[in-house]
């Protein structure tokens, strides 16, 4: 099978998260990584033998030999380089947010229909095996009539006033950082398990730090940031540190939701719960391979994820046997591996969230911001074949 050809746009954090996923699918090939800042793109591109490297990304899609590219830039930078990648007939696999913009969301769902390539978002957290699990069970009837979906995604990395990074700017990040950084998580994971669209919400948005102490410096996403005050710039900040979201979904389900990234203590905890009329599940990130099982009327249950013990539709997302943790990096290859196999088979079934789906969140984000501007509740337009 001759091997597909991809490139990495970005050499930030989830450049690196990307490029090492990449190398562990099956005949697919990282030939190239652009970067703006020259030195970084060379040393990750020295580090992974990467043959071609780049500054300019336009340098990329020029070439004939590249098949697909991976967008993992800034936010603000996802539109043009989605729509500049399409255009040059490029298959894109894009970070999320798709876009800062309903608008544009729409025009890049638009132009990759016309142009007939392959399209995803990279909702990973999809992907989990457990969570594949909960999506399963639900479909079995197993969960019943889902009354109450719940939960939160909650992390400590902006907790501090000196803690910095670019998407704590709108210029870079879009008019929204929790809620379009890690809510947008939560809302595709609640709606891809329950198989429900959420109607309408009510959202409170809080920024805690309405200034930040900017390194003048580059500082690594995540990286601990030690400082002194010759180091840094105050400067003013908008985006919200919190979001809180009470939600309508379906006829008669209802939910809420919390994004912090001010959550002393929580690294990476995106936490869902789903109640219905027969039973419930639950799952936390911080655990990744634990499913509880609640019921009424008898002893409540922690599956512990084994490939063997799994619904059937659930089994491919875990590789590994049981006792075995798969975590973070393997949603990554799970989603790329289908993403790659699609491209290899145009008339397959599509197995991953595409440009319609980061639309998707783009228009609950969307309805979040006006909700919290207006005070009030907002209805989620609904779109065509979702």
């Amino acid at each position: 099978m001759k091997s597909i050809k991809t490139a990495i746009l970005g050499t930030g954090f989830m450049g690196r998260v990307h490029l090492e996923a990449v190398r562990r699918v099956e005949s697919v090939e990282a030939a190239a990584i652009a970067g703006r800042n020259a030195e970084a793109a060379r040393r990750l591109g020295a580090g992974f033998s990467i043959p071609t490297i780049a500054t300019d990304y336009r340098d990329v899609l020029r070439d004939p030999a590249i098949d697909a590219v991976h967008i993992c830039t800034p936010n603000a930078q996802h539109f043009s380089m989605a729509k500049d990648a399409l255009k040059a007939g490029k298959h894109v696999l894009c970070e999320k947010p798709l876009a800062t913009s309903v608008e544009e969301g729409e025009e890049l769902v638009s132009l990759a229909a016309q142009k007939g390539l392959r399209n995803c978002v990279c909702h990973n957290l999809r992907y989990y095996p457990m969570v594949q699990q909960m999506r399963s069970m639900r479909e079995a009837g197993e969960l019943g009539e889902i009354l109450v979906i719940q939960g939160t995604y909650s992390q400590d990395w902006l907790l501090y006033d000196t803690d910095w990074n670019w998407r704590v700017e709108t210029k870079a990040g879009g008019p929204s950082r929790c809620m379009a950084d890690i809510g947008s998580h939560w809302f595709d994971m609640a709606e891809h398990v329950t198989g429900l669209r959420v109607k309408s919400l009510c959202a409170d948005l809080q920024t805690f730090h309405p200034t930040r102490k900017q390194p003048k410096h580059s500082v690594e996403t995540f990286a601990n940031k030690l400082l002194g005050p010759e180091d840094y710039l105050e400067t003013p900040v908008d985006t919200e540190d919190f979001g809180a979201v009470i939600f309508r979904m379906g006829q008669r389900t209802r939910g809420s939701v919390t994004a912090s990234q001010v959550a002393a203590g929580r690294k990476n905890r995106l936490s869902i719960e789903i109640y219905g009329t027969r039973s419930s599940v639950a799952w936390d990130q911080e655990r990744p391979d634990e499913l509880w099982s609640g019921h009424r009327d008898a002893s409540n249950q922690i599956f512990i994820k084994d490939p063997s013990l799994l619904k059937p539709a659930a089994r491919s997302y875990a590789d590994l046997p049981g006792g075995h943790s798969e975590g973070y990096d393997d949603t990554f290859k799970q989603v790329f591996r289908r993403f790659y196999a699609s491209i290899g088979t145009p008339v397959g079934a599509i197995e991953y969230p595409q440009f319609v789906d980061g639309l998707r969140q783009l228009t609950i984000l969307n309805a979040a911001l006006q909700s919290h501007r207006t005070r009030g509740w907002v209805d989620v337009p609904a779109q065509a074949g979702r």
